[in-house]
């Protein structure tokens, strides 16, 4: 068996859900099939319990041939033994196979996300990928946890209606009958759990979605007294998941119910019918026993039965789950015949916008905060859009070589869980004195020697101990340390006080001097350390220039800051029938 997991998940089938598991089914066919050779050698061996307890009895303690029930315990003992062993290797290969769909899915899923890059946010919900990697990644697995039981059940309930039909035909036929109609009607049972499964697995979704938003956050909440309105709001969805969660209980409790009712009816009829042959003499005591030790052990190849199409059900939901974001359109997709690289010290040109990015400069780009978004997402290459550098597209670059080249830092980055020297330096590449350069040049320092331990302090989830402000920087000094040659961030000081935005500006225009940094901002304090200012109103270059030439010649422009700032420049007047916009209450709040 391969360690887990795969180094290569594969390319995955996912014309739809059922297929999707067919293949998953054949990247493990191996283990699976050894799986299957066990759970017929465990359930065999029990299967063939009854013959030779018959024929012990009827060929040994009637006539009181002790020598033969002696020879006859020999062969129980030896399939309890094959029992034992068939049945521990294949309770470690069954997990093995659930374990290996598992990891497999969340592997395809991961990877796919990580290829949808900065579109993956407005594509689907925090907590559907979370479902994905959690509950559906189980019940995936728990499909191909039980191959090896269903194929022994199988099997060997073939076995057992074969030695039926050779011993009574009357009895045989009652049982052969019996299963088929026991089966059917516990497959009935399941339609309307598997609905109410379905939904209930929708408002888990749903519920996790909302979850992870409000702890996203939090902060803002508080700061706006929001919390009882989403407390509120979560927990009429959390009762939505309990009604959804107590309506599959109740279905399930009554498919458990059936599977001891129906199967226990079996094993009374036959004991019932049995009986009465035996007293007419139609069967030997050692047949009677036999049959009612068969209907007994009918039951448990029954509930494999009924757990099989159950867990398979549930399976084929979150299966679904998984291809739809497995089928997300990947809008940046890597070239089959990738172009050279340019060398470093490369323009960037944005033939959408017309922006045009000159080597070394530190540009700032004033325009909405949705157009800065996918400029961002441009002209770090995560689209489909003409954006060239050193005058070949990025579309006909490797992605690697993209990523090494142009780094994008927007107001979603997040910092991960771990120590804050990793947080920084995912890489590992970097000494105390870079760090310590990074650190400053996004005036950072002081959340560092705030902290008890330094650099080694636990970073928790997402950053979560630090405030807005102080996360916001430790990102900015994680994108100057990684030394891109083209720098793009997106909003770095909209959480910061004007001091700190200050020293911001000043700092990272000296740590990047002489490499390409693009600032999307109306921060006055940040263009006003621009070399040069680009304004797109409407997601078009409409005037570049520096900030006091652009506030000189262009209205547009005047307004927009003036909006920023809150406040009327000097010399310069709103025009009639516009109110300026106080400055935003989030700037410096968050610190």
């Amino acid at each position: 068996m391969r360690p887990l997991p795969v180094a290569d998940p594969g390319i995955p089938d996912i014309r739809s859900a059922t297929r999707f598991l067919l293949w998953l089914a054949g990247r493990i066919v191996r283990p699976l099939s050894a799986a299957a050779f066990c759970g017929l050698l465990w359930l065999g061996s029990q299967a063939l319990v009854p013959v030779v307890v018959r024929e012990a009895i009827d060929d040994g303690l009637v006539p009181g041939e002790m020598g033969v029930v002696l020879s006859w315990s020999a062969v129980l003992l030896a399939l309890g033994v094959v029992q034992a062993v068939s049945g521990t290797i294949r309770r470690r290969l069954n997990m093995h196979n659930a374990l290996s769909a598992g990891f497999r899915t969340v592997q395809l899923v991961v990877g796919h996300a990580d290829r949808l890059g900065a579109s993956l946010e407005r594509k689907v919900d925090d907590g559907e990928l979370v479902s994905v990697g959690t509950s559906d990644m189980t019940t995936i697995g728990n499909a191909f946890d039980i191959v090896g039981r269903a194929v022994g059940a199988l099997v060997s309930t073939v076995l057992v209606a074969a030695v039926l039909l050779g011993q009574s035909l009357p009895l045989g036929m009652l049982i052969i009958v019996a299963l088929p109609a026991i089966i059917l009607t516990m497959g009935y049972t399941l339609r309307p759990l598997h609905r109410r499964q379905g939904a209930y697995r929708d408002f888990q979704g749903e519920l996790t979605s909302r979850l992870t938003d409000v702890v996203a956050g939090l902060r803002v909440l508080r700061g706006v007294g929001g919390e009882t309105s989403f407390a509120r709001s979560y927990r009429e969805r959390s009762q939505r998941v309990r009604a959804a969660g107590s309506r599959v209980a109740g279905a399930e409790a009554l498919i458990r119910g059936a599977q001891v009712l129906l199967p226990g009816l079996l094993v009374a009829t036959v004991t019932w019918v049995g009986a009465h042959a035996a007293l007419t003499g139609t069967v030997t005591p050692g047949e009677l026993v036999a049959f009612y030790a068969y209907a007994a052990f009918l039951v448990e190849p029954l509930g494999i039965f009924t757990e099989t199409a159950d867990r398979f059900a549930r399976a084929h939901v979150a299966a679904r789950r998984a291809v739809a974001v497995l089928r997300l359109p990947v809008d940046s997709v890597p070239p089959e015949d990738p172009r050279p690289v340019p060398d470093r010290g490369q323009g960037l040109v944005d033939e959408h916008s017309g922006l045009a990015v000159t080597p070394g400069e530190l540009l700032v780009v004033v325009t909405p905060p949705a157009e800065g978004a996918r400029l961002a997402d441009r002209l770090g290459g995560y689209t489909k859009d003409p954006v060239t550098y050193g005058g070949t597209l990025l579309a006909e670059l490797p992605p690697e070589a993209v990523r090494r080249r142009i780094l994008v830092a927007d107001s979603r980055s997040r910092l991960f869980r771990g120590p804050l020297r990793a947080a920084l330096d995912p890489h590992g590449n970097a000494d105390d004195a870079a760090i310590a350069a990074a650190l400053r040049a996004a005036v950072a320092e002081d959340v560092v020697e705030a902290l008890p331990d330094g650099l080694d302090t636990p970073v928790t989830a997402d950053g979560r101990r630090f405030s807005g402000g102080q996360r916001q920087r430790l990102v900015l000094a994680r994108a100057v340390l990684a030394d891109p040659d083209v720098l793009v961030v997106v909003d770095p000081t909209s959480a910061v006080d004007a001091h700190t935005e200050n020293e911001i500006g000043r700092r990272l225009r000296a740590a990047r001097s002489g490499r390409t940094t693009v600032l999307i901002s109306s921060s006055p304090l940040l263009l006003d350390q621009a070399d040069r200012v680009a304004f797109l109103p409407g997601g078009r270059v409409a005037a570049t220039g520096t900030h006091r030439d652009l506030l000189a010649a262009d209205p547009g422009y005047r307004l927009v800051i003036q909006r920023e700032t809150g406040e009327e420049l000097p010399g310069h007047h709103v025009p009639a029938g516009s109110t300026p916009a106080p400055r935003p209450a989030s700037r410096g709040s968050a610190e």
